[in-house]
């Protein structure tokens, strides 16, 4: 037995290995194989879209150097990854999605006038962007057999650098040119570079030596921009999330669809969530967070994520699911619905209270009310029905009060979040231009009120105890109101029981 006592703990996964190292095999291996068909890369939909926000962001930051990474691949155990997915600035900006492009990296170089961008008006930008990334190595190298992140062998064949700019319609380079490329008039008096924070660490070392001095509260304030830059959507995104919306709907049926094979099953919230990520993967990406299936009880924890409980006939299941389609854009939905497809008289009250409250904030939800109406509005429905049924120990208007709030113990989560390439889009906004905002045509977000009647909750009356209700939908601002994406999903307690009387036979 050989001795690998030598041998160190990073270089002892190798051990598994039995590649052959032969010259016989390298010439063998590398040898004999047709010519590569012509490239079919064709320029993208996304492509003049992400041109003008690219231009948008060059006119925050004139003269300086933006490093926007895809991002690395995520270690999900020993030498195994995560599914590879970019950054949302990065996608945003270059329109990759899906596994698109694992270390790849977007630069915007400041541009003297005229040397910009062209953009699709014949305008320019005051940025030159360039994509470096790791291309498709030639099969007569042992990147193509041999390495198992990059080489065909084992991923596939990866896009050339040609078919990267046809697509993108971005300028590429290979990620070899990138740091020489970063440090390029870097100096006391010439151009600062910036890099979006905590998304690619080698990426961001190579910048930090660059620099002669840190420069977190820049790179923080890229980050910031890039955030805000989403959260008005061009037509582009809206149909992505169109797309995203309609896939999660017919998810949302399939799920209906077995509920009786979810009652049947010792972990039916699984069965749920499995139906709906098979739909997710086949129709797109992915699932564009966790899908919560919470049924009975469950229902009250907000981010019940383990599904591993049963689902019973006579409960409520709680589904907050959406779909990531290949370009990224998520759905966000939720419906609370009766198990055998018929509400009882305590949970069609509790419902009613919950859809009185998002049909409340949905009133309010248009152009030149501000974000923060809109969970008001859900609130003072939901305060004024708790007054009624007797849970609160002030009246509504008290609890309604900076002071009071005691109607938040049963709802503690906003009502409404933007919503884009992430569930939780635009995260890293200011305030002022997020919560505090003037609502605008072309925001998208969710306007989800609910109600949490914890099963031990002795404030609760007893009848009501175990319910959690949710409503979600996702809402498009247009110039004269607000369209609801998510429609095509019933809302209403009737229509919801007609819905499910269709699919269940």
């Amino acid at each position: 037995m050989s001795d690998t006592s030598e041998q160190s703990l990073a270089d002892r996964g190798s051990n598994r290995s039995q590649r052959p190292q032969s010259a016989a095999f390298i010439d063998w291996v590398t040898s004999g194989w047709a010519d590569r068909p012509a490239s079919t890369a064709a320029r993208g939909a996304a492509a003049d879209f992400t041109a003008v926000r690219r231009a948008t962001l060059s006119a925050e930051f004139p003269g300086q150097r933006l490093v926007i990474p895809a991002g690395a691949f995520k270690v999900r155990s020993n030498d195994t990854d995560y599914r590879f997915r970019p950054h949302s600035a990065f996608a945003h900006l270059t329109g990759l999605g899906s596994e698109q492009e694992p270390d790849a990296v977007l630069v915007l170089h400041p541009a003297a006038d005229g040397e910009g961008d062209e953009l699709p008006d014949g305008t320019r930008s005051g940025h030159r962007a360039v994509l470096y990334m790791r291309p498709l190595a030639s099969r007569d190298t042992e990147e193509f057999f041999a390495d198992a992140r990059y080489g065909e062998f084992w991923v596939g064949a990866r896009p050339t650098l040609e078919d990267m700019a046809a697509v993108t319609g971005l300028a590429t380079a290979h990620a070899n040119e990138l740091r020489d490329a970063l440090a390029k008039d870097v100096g006391a008096d010439g151009v600062q570079v910036l890099v979006v924070p905590e998304v690619d660490d080698a990426v961001e070392a190579v910048v930090e030596e660059i620099r002669e001095t840190p420069q977190a509260e820049l790179d923080a304030r890229l980050a910031e921009a890039l955030s805000e830059l989403r959260l008005i959507k061009d037509a582009h995104e809206v149909g992505e999330l169109r797309a995203a919306v309609a896939a999660t709907a017919e998810g949302f049926e399939q799920m209906v669809r077995r509920l009786p094979e979810a009652v049947a099953h010792r972990r039916g919230e699984r069965v749920i969530e499995g139906t709906f990520l098979a739909k997710a993967r086949e129709e797109g990406n992915d699932v564009g967070y966790e899908t919560i299936a919470a049924a009975g009880s469950h229902a009250t924890t907000l981010h019940w994520t383990d599904n591993d409980g049963q689902v019973r006939e006579g409960e409520l299941v709680l589904v907050d699911a959406g779909v990531e389609v290949d370009s990224l854009y998520t759905a966000d939905i939720t419906r609370t619905l009766p198990v055998t497809g018929t509400f009882t008289a305590d949970q069609r009250r509790v419902y009613q209270a919950v859809l009185d409250a998002a049909d409340a904030a949905f009133a309010v939800a248009v152009p030149g009310n501000r974000f923060r109406d809109v969970h008001a509005a859900a609130m003072e429905v939901i305060a004024a029905r708790l007054e009624e049924w007797g849970m609160l120990p002030v009246t509504a208007a008290e609890s309604l009060s900076p002071e009071g709030q005691q109607h938040r113990r049963w709802m503690v989560h906003g009502t409404s979040h933007h919503l884009g390439l992430d569930v939780h889009d635009c995260a890293q906004a200011r305030r002022e231009m997020y919560l505090d905002a003037v609502i605008e045509p072309g925001m998208v977000f969710t306007i989800e009120p609910g109600l949490y009647f914890q099963a031990d909750d002795l404030r609760v009356p007893e009848q009501l105890r175990g319910i959690g209700v949710r409503i979600e939908d996702d809402v498009l601002i247009t110039a004269n109101g607000n369209e609801n994406l998510s429609a095509a999903l019933p809302r209403t307690p009737e229509e919801i029981e007609r819905w499910m009387a269709d699919l269940l036979g």
